[in-house]
Order: structure tokens, then sequence, then C-alpha cells
């Protein structure tokens, strides 16, 4: 296994706030992270905001501001969102700082110069909130299937990128690499459209100012897409890597051939054509390595409904954790639905969850645990050389299972798995009952109370990657003398709205 682990978020567009979709993708590679990191990885997180194209124009004038002012906002605003939800990234990159813009300018002059980029003149169907050219064959009844906007007749004279050129070639690492497109049941999709036809693809704006110039032709821009795709590779020292003069500050001292290829690159379904076919190809035209793995999740429907501004239904991740705790959210978007799928998000289901499953199942386990232990045993805890026991062998066996899990990206399978251990040690006090085994077997009731204790450490251990503050508690309390009749505050105290206060 390499010591490295790069792992990549898409790039969220600034167009407005962050809702649980985008939560979603940050909180996953965040855990997916945090678990690498425990393996003893060097591990390499980026997010990001996606920051040009005529979309940020259209709002930034909406509100009085230039763009510039409007996306310093919020991208400020992003970043305080994933610190407030523990997220530990390691790099966060913005497609206009310098790092970015000016790598992105050298690609293109590469390509142009091998004829992979060239000039040419484009009519078709446009969606203006994709910002993106559609097939005619893409729309229903004439509008964009994403945005559900008519799509409008367009015309003007643009820069292609030969995308014709690398179909079989993608054919090909498909075919030699089945990891790469994933989950499974996503990649025929992809596989189907390139088999069906790759067209050459405009990768610049006449109408748009708000972009990267193009190199020589200052008044066209260039694509959104074609530019923030590059990010991955511009926030780990593609500038150095292309030889740009000033590349060394650019990079921020990052040596390319030591991050890339990226180990996962986790997008939302809606976006996989573009990380699956366009962003493939192009590395391949600059014949660098392709990322070992794109995954694309599904979405979040709110009560059944498609989440939008229009219904009033956008869920708010910030609204849950003051409510829940940080950790009550990343817990549930993880256990509601199989990773990969789509998934409906509801008060009711949250606050089943956490009542049911981490306020009872999990938080009364821990308390009355150390209660017992305080009670009957004076506190005592397992020491560094616990070997254990028969019920401390049966928990500790969950372990590979959830590691071949969480390598598998099954995060739901995974914490699946260790709520199975928190069902094993509730059902072992329920059948031993300690408070007879005091009376009855009282030589008994130390070892047994002893592998609870320890059971609960693995416990902790597994659970830091989607909830670090909970385990660090646990751990704490399972680590620390404390003083007799200590009271300990509930790691989940029960909720009794199933709507969260806003």
């Amino acid at each position: 296994m390499s010591k490295k682990f790069y792992i990549t978020t898409p790039l969220y567009y600034l167009s407005g706030t962050a809702h649980i979709g985008h939560a979603y993708t940050t909180l996953a590679a965040d855990v997916i992270a945090r678990y690498q990191k425990g393996k003893g990885r060097q591990v390499h997180f980026l997010t990001g905001s996606d920051e040009h194209g005529a979309n940020i124009e259209k709002v930034s004038a909406q509100v009085g501001k230039t763009p510039a002012q409007w996306t310093d906002e919020l991208a400020d605003s992003w970043q305080k969102l994933w610190a407030s939800l523990e997220v530990q990234h390691s790099d966060f990159i913005r497609t206009t700082e310098p790092r970015h813009e000016k790598p992105v300018q050298r690609v293109f002059e590469i390509l142009l110069e091998k004829g992979d980029i060239y000039k040419g003149s484009y009519e078709g169907w446009y969606c203006t909130p994709c910002e993106n050219y559609l097939d005619p064959a893409e729309l229903v009844n004439g509008k964009c299937p994403l945005h559900d906007c008519k799509a409008e007749q367009a015309r003007e004279e643009t820069y292609f990128f030969r995308l014709s050129k690398y179909q079989q070639a993608l054919l090909d690492h498909y075919e030699k690499n089945p990891e790469f497109l994933s989950p499974k049941s996503r990649s025929r999709e992809i596989i189907n459209f390139v088999k069906s036809g790759l067209q050459d693809t405009s990768i610049s704006r006449s109408k748009v100012s708000w972009g990267i110039p193009i190199p020589g032709d200052p008044k066209k821009t260039i694509y959104v897409w074609f530019d923030a795709l590059l990010n991955y590779a511009t926030a780990v020292g593609l500038a150095e890597k292309l030889g740009l003069p000033e590349g060394g500050a650019l990079s921020r001292g990052r040596k390319f051939d030591e991050f890339w290829p990226a180990d996962i690159h986790l997008v939302g379904k809606e976006i996989y054509r573009f990380h699956a076919v366009l962003w493939p190809a192009m590395l391949m035209a600059l014949g660098l390595p392709l990322p070992k793995k794109v995954f694309a999740h599904g979405w979040w429907t709110v009560n059944g409904e498609k989440m939008s501004k229009t219904r009033g239904n956008v869920v708010n991740p910030e609204d849950y954790a003051r409510e829940y705790g940080v950790d009550a959210l990343r817990y549930f978007v993880f256990r509601e639905v199989p990773f990969g799928n789509d998934g409906d998000f509801s008060d009711a289901a949250f606050a089943q969850r956490y009542n049911s499953e981490l306020a009872n199942s999990l938080g009364n386990l821990l308390s009355r645990t150390l209660n017992m232990v305080d009670k009957y045993i004076g506190g005592k805890l397992p020491g560094d050389d616990y070997k254990g026991g028969e019920l401390y062998a049966a928990l500790a066996a969950h372990g590979p299972a959830i590691d071949a899990h969480m390598e598998a990206l099954e995060l739901d399978k995974a914490l699946d798995r260790i709520w199975c251990a928190v069902a094993e040690m509730n059902q072992a006090i329920d059948r031993n009952k300690p408070w007879v085994m005091a009376k009855e077997n009282p030589a008994g009731l130390e070892p047994f109370l002893l592998e609870l204790s320890a059971g609960l450490r693995l416990v902790s251990g597994w659970l830091e990657p989607f909830m670090p503050e909970t385990a660090g508690k646990m751990r704490a309390q399972l680590t620390a003398p404390r003083k007799t009749g200590e009271k300990m505050a509930p790691l989940f105290p029960r909720k009794e709205a199933a709507k969260p206060a806003k």
C-alpha cells in the first residue's frame, strides 16, 4: 500500500450557499481521509471553490457586487462551514488564485501547440445554468434535464478540445482499470456514452468576461469546466511540473509527482460525465497519469421531493448541527443511505436514528457500563496490555470487515458492522445481568465489565472517522480515572422535537 493518499471533492460553484448535498460529499471525503490517516498514510485532502463563469457574473450583479467581491465572501463562508462540521481538509483551492489560473493558461497553450485544441465555430443548444452546450438528444421537451429550463440556440467562434481523439483510449482505460468508474452501478452509463461516439467539445466562451483569459486571444475566456477540472492538478504543483518560471512559488513547495495521481475523486452523479470522460481525456492529452478512482454518489431528496429554493425545502446542514450536534449529522447521512445511492432526508428519520441509535444504543451503553464499573469494581478499567476474553474476541472480529468496507467506500456497511458490535454488547448486558452477577457470580463480574469497557474502546476507534468528537469523549471516559460518584454528561441527550431549531 502506498504511503501517499490523495482525495478530492469537486470544487463547489459559488453561486449560492451550501446545502446538505454539498456537505455530504465533503463529509464523505473527511471520513475517508481520517480513516486513511488512522492507517498511517500521508493524506492530502483537497476541496475548494469554482469561481468563474456567467452564472457568477449574473448573481453578483443582482446583489450589486463585483464577481471578485461576491466570491471572496462566499469562499469565506464555505470555509467556515467546513470548519464548523469538523472537516479537516489539507487545502482549499480557489480557481481565481494565480496558482490555478497561470497553469491553466499554460495547459491551454500546450494543447493548442499540440493540436488537441483548435479554433472553429459552434452552433447548438445551450443551457445557461449549466454553462454548457447540450446535444439535442439530451434535451427533454427542449429543456435541460438537470435544470428544467429551456435551452437556447447559440452560435459563437470557439476553441475546441479534440475529445473525439481519446474515445478508444478511454474505453481501453475503463476496461483495464475496472475500479476507475465507481460505484459499479454507474459505470455502464459512462461506457455507453463514450461508445456512442464522442464529439469535440467547446472549451472557450466569447460572452463571458469573468473567467481565465485565453493566451493570445484575451477577448475569450476558458470554459469554466475545462478550467475547474485542472484544480486537482494545480493544487499539488502542476505549475512547477509544467516548467512555469514562478512554478515553485505557485506550487507552494508541493512536488507534483509526490502527490499525483489522485487516489479518489468524490463527485455528485450530476457531474460524473465531466470527471469520467472530459477530465481523463485532458490528462491523456497532457501525458499525465489518470486518477485511480472517480466515485459518483447520488442526490438527496427531502421528504420525497427534490430540494429547491422554490419549494423552500433546502436542508441547511448547520441547522441540524446546532440542534443535534455535528457528530449526529455526520452519523445520519452515512447511516441512512447506502453510500453512492440516492437518499431521502427527513426530520422524522433524523430524530428516530438520533434517539434510538445514538442516545439509546450507544450513549446508554457507555453510561451504564461505566456506572457499573464504578459501582461494582471501583472504577477499574482495562490496561494497555489487556488481552480480553470471548466477548472481546467476538467484538474485535468485526475489525477486518469494517476495514474492508472502508477501503471499498461502503461507509454505510462499516457503520452497520460497528452497530452490530454495539448491539452485541447491549445484548450481553441483558443476558448476563451484571446486577445479578454481583450477588451470584462476583468473580465473573470484573472480567465481564472489563470486556465491555475494552469493547467500547474498539467502538470509539472505529467511530473516529465518522464521529471524531464522540470518539474522543468515549476514549477519555474509558481511559481516564474519574472521581467516585462523578456524573457523566450523556453522549447524546434525548431530543423530543423532531424538527431542528432554525
